[in-house]
Formats: C-alpha cells, structure tokens, sequence
C-alpha cells in the first residue's frame, strides 16, 4: 500500500469516529442524548429513580394480581375452646354448668302435685301414728307431711296418721299405737308404716301383711332402743307420749325394712288460683268429743291455717302455725272393736272401704262430694257432685275423719 492510500484510510477512520461519536444511538428503541462535556449536572429536580428508569427500557407492566376474597375469620366466643386444628394438644375439657333449679327438671309429687325432683318423687311413703291426747301437744313433723289422716281412734280422743314422701322433717313424735283403718289408708302406698304397738285386729293384720303385702311393718317394740336405733324414748316427755324419732332414721329404716320404690299419684291436681279470684274469708270447724279443730282460709297464702282447742297448732319441729293446702272432711261409720279384750279402752272399728259423703275444701272454695274406696290398697279418692275426681291445689291435705252424723261448720268466703 502507497503512502497516499493510507493516509485515506487513516482520514476515514477519523471521520467515522466523530460521526460515531456525535450520532444519536439508539439502543432498544430508546433515544439517549450523550452528555456534553462541560454541560452542567442534573437539576436536583430530576429523581435518580427516574434518570435510572429512563436508562432502562421499560419492563412491561405487570398484570395485577386476581383479587382473592377472604374468608372472614369466624367469630368466636369469648369461652369458646380453641378450634382442634389451631393445635395438636387436645381440647379442653368444657366447664360442666350447674343444673338449674327450673321446671324442667322437676315433676310432680304424688301424694301432693309440688313440682320436686326425680329423685325426691321416687321416694316411698312412710306412714308414722302420732298421738293427739293433749299432754302430747305440741307434736313434731306435721309441716313436712305430704298428707295427714286424723280421725277417731279410742276414748273419744283422735289420732293422727301423718305420710311423709317428698320431704322429711327433723323430729317425728310423739308416736303412739296402730288401728286397723290406719293400716287401710297406709295400704293405699304400701307404707312403712311406724307405731308403737297396736290395738289386737292391727297387730295381727301386721303380722300377716306387713311386709310388703299391705304395708311394711315397722313397729317400736323391734326397731326401736334398745333392740334397734331407730326410734326411742326421750326423757322430756312421760310416756306414753315419749316416743319419737326422726325423717333421717326413719328413712333408714324404711330402706332396712325393703319399703322402696316410687308410688303412682292416686289424685288429681290443678292450679292455685290468682290472688285476685281467691275468696275472703271462709272456714271450717271440725268436733271431736274431747277436741275442737279450727281452720281459716287465709287468701294471700292460699292455704288453711289450722288451731287445735281455740290455738294456733304449732309444730314443735319447725316452730311455724300448720296450715295445709287442702282440706278433705270425710265422714265414716265407726262402731266398738268387735272382740275387743280390752273394752274399757273404747277402740273403734272404721268402715272405710266404700262410699261416704264429703266436703273439700281448696282453693278458697268449698264443696260437697262424696269419697270412696274399692279396696284395702286402692286409693280414696274424692269425687264432685257428678261423680268427677275434684282437683285439689298442689300443697299438703288434711283429711278429718268424723262418724257419720256429726255436725261441720263450714262458712263460705265472700267473692273479691
């Protein structure tokens, strides 16, 4: 090559690096204007992010996300136990409530239609003879009885049959001798039924019947000190009227004596009125040869509260006036023992199976019935004018057997 061509090839060169070095560049389709020396730095305006993204070529802009809907977290009680899957440690246990005292969980008595528990109302009756003569008075555990019998039993003086089910009191006394109607009406449960020796008819139907048959015997002269711990004399009292026990052993004593085991409800039941269509006033005034009892219906309580000779009848277990809910009078053919080997004793002999005339009093109001009974252990029940079972109120009754022909006093309350 001659001196003269090179010195062309070296001006091109030159040439193209200038053009080069002015020429706009395009680089991915981007124009950049190279700096000018000397030029002056970029306004502090000017964001380097922004200068770095124009030196860049654009990535394209991403698609944005699909909305994804959350489930709302469910929401959980404050005593809520945790959810199984939130940890591998198990649950705990959750904290048993107590049963709640509600109507729910309770049923009607069958001696008296209170609503009780299960096992209150599972309970078998216990039938326990109560003395009435006056150096008796003032006996215990009437206010816990579901159902009182007082009528007739020697000598002009009555005596009590008092049927303990739901409830049981503190002191039962003072307890006294069987009659052979007391068995029949103890019978209508299958009873234990509790005395203190016994006229000779009582004692021998005892003997044959009493295990289960009529009623379950449970008589002092086997259960009690110092034979038994079940009954005993206390030293406040001169006996006869001595006798006495308590709801606690007696109730053990009814299990010893195999008396278990829940009773069908022989009565029918209602409701207790309102107050507002109670009736004011009104009551009823029962005469026994040596002893006059009284009862005043008190509206606000809707019971009747009773005296015994002009007194309030206090029971000496709980200190309260006794005051049943029900009132039954019932009127039965007596006659003396047959066969009686103690005549001077004037023991009575009760018709009380079949039919007889009645007065029931409940809810403020009184009436004229009739009662009857078809057998030894069949209930008496109490029917209305027509013939239909009278609903007595829920609460305890008393029943005042008196021999037929004797005069009642019943005066009716006044309407509100």
């Amino acid at each position: 090559m001659t001196v003269t061509d090179r010195r062309r090839r070296l001006a091109l060169v030159l040439v193209v690096a200038v053009v080069v070095a002015g020429a706009v560049l395009v680089l991915g389709g981007n124009r950049v204007t190279p700096p000018v020396v000397g030029a002056q730095s970029p306004s502090p305006e000017a964001s380097p992010t922004a200068v770095a993204a124009a030196s860049l070529p654009e990535s394209p802009t991403p698609a944005p996300s699909p909305t994804v809907a959350r489930t709302p977290a469910p929401t959980v009680a404050p005593t809520a136990s945790p959810s199984p899957m939130a940890s591998s440690s198990p649950p705990p246990s959750p904290t048993p409530s107590p049963s709640p005292t509600t109507a729910a969980n309770t049923v009607p008595a069958p001696l008296t239609g209170m609503p009780v528990t299960k096992t209150a109302a599972a309970r078998h009756p216990i039938a326990v003879m109560i003395d009435d003569h006056p150096d008796a008075r003032p006996q215990s555990g009437f206010n816990a009885a579901s159902v009182v019998w007082h009528a007739p039993a020697e000598g002009g003086i009555p005596r009590y049959m008092l049927v303990f089910q739901e409830m049981l009191p503190g002191s039962i006394g003072p307890i006294r001798s069987a009659r052979q109607y007391y068995i029949q009406w103890a019978a209508e449960w299958r009873s234990a039924y509790v005395h203190a020796g016994g006229a000779p008819n009582a004692l021998t139907t005892l003997r044959q019947h009493g295990d289960g048959q009529l009623v379950y015997n449970a008589d002092y002269a086997r259960w009690g000190k110092p034979n038994a711990p079940y009954i005993w004399r206390i030293t406040t009292r001169f006996a006869p009227h001595n006798v006495y026990s308590t709801g606690a052993q007696l109730q053990s004593l009814a299990d010893r004596i195999g008396a278990k085991g829940a009773v069908e409800m022989a009565w029918r039941f209602g409701s207790a009125l309102p107050l507002a269509q109670r009736r004011i006033g009104g009551s009823i005034r029962v005469t026994y040869r040596f002893n006059q009892i009284d009862y005043a219906y008190d509206r606000v309580t809707n019971t009747y509260p009773r005296s015994v000779m002009g007194r309030p009848q206090i029971d000496a277990d709980d200190g309260r006036q006794v005051a049943p809910t029900n009132v039954i009078v019932m009127f039965v053919r007596f006659a003396p023992l047959p066969g009686d080997p103690h005549p001077e004793k004037l023991r009575l002999a009760g018709d009380v199976i079949g039919t007889g005339k009645a007065y029931i009093a409940t809810n403020g109001k009184a009436l004229t019935g009739t009662w009857s009974k078809k057998s030894n252990t069949s209930p008496t029940v109490f029917l209305d004018a027509k013939g239909r079972p009278v609903a007595l109120t829920p609460g305890q009754t008393f029943i005042q057997v008196v021999a037929t022909g004797t005069k009642v006093h019943i005066v009716g309350g006044t309407d509100p």
